[in-house]
């Protein structure tokens, strides 16, 4: 199985933070919805890290497989 690296970069001014929740949109869940979409497959999508509501990112590092 291969796994993917992204290196990504975000104003996260309108997001809930990195990691998915209850409540409101996530970086997280935004990512892992469009890379799920574009391959049709379910995917996982793991954080180096997290991030509060409001922060914004400069080469935050995550993967699937």
């Amino acid at each position: 199985m291969a796994r993917y690296q992204l290196l990504i970069e975000y104003v996260g001014t309108n997001f809930r933070g990195w990691q998915i929740q209850n409540k409101g949109p996530t970086i997280q869940g935004l990512i892992q919805a469009q890379i799920t979409r574009l391959l049709k497959e379910k995917i996982i999508l793991n954080g180096s890290g997290r991030t509060d509501t409001g922060v914004h990112a400069i080469g935050q590092s995550a993967h699937f497989d």
